[in-house]
């Protein structure tokens, strides 16, 4: 047996993802769909791994669940090169005296659909195909809509998904021509997901767990791997933009999953950002400190309805992952920081004139945090951070059009 599901709340083991798929992606005995993957692999065999130069995250099979190679679809994601942003750098030495490094891992080189996302459509595609699943039907923002779309119709399953209506209009494009099928919800992205949840279960059809689902989680832990191969070491700080936060719990998995074999691969401080017109998890965060993190602090957080924000990748009103994502956050001593969406495409021309590089509107976000961090004082002397950009300006055409 190569892995097996463990549910976090009653600790229940699913052999593996054919018997997960079959119990509707939730725990016989409790009903909780919050599992970890576990490997019987042998960790310390990861370093001969870090020598060779892979072109997708597929390097680090052995601690992926999936069987058997040849069901692997792949576009050339998660294998990105690290770049280091010697203009970030400076800055934070002219203005605050602050020596640091900053490495950007650019999302918008994935050779799917140039996100995030890509990573996590790749594993749920191979998944698919190597246990017969054939529809599947998911609610987003956008990026996993996109992601999803291309690489399912790789994999022959029938795609069905649902955006709030504040969704880029490139997305549907790109989704219809993917052949997946698109439904605009006549409200915000917290009414897209009911409507999922209702097509789930009158069709009888696979529904994403969201950002706890183990093939997300399972796929993006692999940064660790990369970040461990590229830079020796891990990052001090972690920074990225957050919506719902698969990002922070991915890499928290793939620290727990390393660090006995490596004890000096640490978690790193975490910095999540999100824009002033959709903080919800900032505002949880703010409560919580001004209590004192008080038990069940993660629980209390606001729900913004039909947040009006141009970013609508992060346009996630109701944050329901907070009370997983905000432990990890503090676990690491770690913080939420807002940045001012008015602000975003000057910094983003900033990045074109400095690196001839459009990202997207996600990805400033992104870097935005980092000059709020060092504001704020969160940032210190002789740290190497490392940038999670989500996406390039190919999936948000309409900003990238306002530089």
């Amino acid at each position: 047996m190569k892995y097996s599901l463990v549910c976090k709340k009653c600790g229940h083991v699913t052999e593996n993802f054919a018997q997960w798929l079959a119990q509707d992606q939730c725990c016989p005995e409790c009903g909780s769909n919050h599992v970890d993957v576990r490997y019987t692999a042998d960790y310390s065999k990861l370093p001969e791994l870090y020598k060779q130069s892979p072109d997708s995250f597929w390097l680090y099979f052995d601690y992926l669940p999936l069987e058997h190679r040849e069901n692997i679809i792949s576009c050339g994601e998660g294998a990105i090169l690290i770049e280091e942003w010697d203009f970030m750098e400076k800055y934070a030495l002219e203005k605050y005296g602050i020596h640091c490094q900053v490495m950007v891992y650019r999302n918008d080189l994935n050779g799917g659909t140039n996100t995030f996302k890509d990573v996590a459509a790749s594993m749920a595609a191979s998944i698919f195909k190597e246990n017969g699943v054939k529809e599947f039907c998911v609610a987003s923002t956008g990026n996993t809509a996109t992601a999803y779309s291309k690489y399912l119709a790789k994999a022959g399953v029938n795609f069905n998904v649902f955006v709030p209506d504040c969704v880029c209009k490139d997305t549907v494009e790109e989704i219809k021509s993917h052949g997946q099928h698109i439904h605009i919800a006549d409200g915000d992205y917290a009414y897209a997901k009911k409507l999922a949840a209702a097509y789930h279960k009158d069709n009888h059809v696979l529904i994403s767990a969201g950002n706890i689902d183990p093939i997300r989680v399972e796929a993006k832990k692999t940064m660790v791997f990369e970040f461990m191969r590229q830079l020796g070491r891990m990052p001090d700080v972690y920074v990225q933009a957050v919506a719902g936060g698969t990002g922070p719990i991915a890499v928290d998995k793939g620290v727990r999953d390393i660090s006995p074999v490596f004890p000096e691969v640490k978690l790193p401080r975490m910095l999540l950002v999100q824009q002033d017109t959709c903080d919800p998890m900032v505002q949880g965060w703010e409560n919580a400190v001004k209590a004192g993190f008080p038990e069940g602090y993660e629980k209390n957080y606001p729900v913004i309805d039909n947040p009006q924000t141009k970013v609508s990748i992060l346009s996630t009103g109701n944050p329901g992952m907070f009370p997983i994502v905000a432990p990890i956050v503090h676990k690491s001593g770690g913080t939420f920081l807002r940045v001012k969406e008015a602000d975003l495409v000057d910094l983003a021309r900033l990045v074109k004139k400095e690196r001839n590089v459009v990202l997207g509107p996600a990805s400033i976000v992104c870097l935005a945090g980092f000059y709020q961090a060092l504001e704020q004082g969160e940032i210190h002397d002789g740290e190497m951070l490392l940038m999670n950009t989500g996406e390039g300006a190919a999936r948000a055409k309409e900003f990238a059009n306002s530089l």
